[in-house]
C-alpha cells in the first residue's frame, strides 16, 4: 500500500506508523466526566466503508496526516496534515 504524505508525495506504507481513527486527535476537554473519557478511550466504530485514520510518518518528515480510506478496499480516496483540519469543540466540558 502507498500512501501519499502532503509533504513528501507517494511513501510505501512502511514508512508510517498506524494510531487509529482520527477521532483520538479529538480529545474531550479538561475536567471531562469519566463516562466522556471512558467513550474517548473505549468505544470506538468498526465500519465497513470509508474511514479518517491518523498515520505518523514516521520514517520520513515525522507529521501526522489523516488517511480517508476505504477499510474494504483499502483504496486511499484522500490525505491531508492533522495540523490542517479544523480545531474540533472539546467534548464533555463542565460549566
Amino acid at each position: 500500500m502507498r500512501i501519499t504524505c502532503p509533504l513528501c508525495g507517494a511513501r510505501d506504507r512502511r514508512e508510517f506508523t498506524y494510531y487509529g481513527a482520527s477521532v483520538y486527535a479529538d480529545r474531550p476537554a479538561e475536567g471531562a466526566a469519566p463516562e466522556v473519557w471512558d467513550d474517548y478511550l473505549h468505544l470506538r466504530d468498526n465500519p465497513a466503508g470509508e474511514i479518517t485514520d491518523l498515520w505518523y510518518h514516521e520514517l520520513g518528515c515525522s507529521a501526522w496526516i489523516e488517511v480517508t480510506r476505504n477499510t474494504v478496499t483499502h483504496a486511499i480516496s484522500a490525505t491531508r496534515l492533522l495540523a490542517d483540519r479544523a480545531t474540533p469543540t472539546k467534548k464533555g466540558a463542565r460549566s
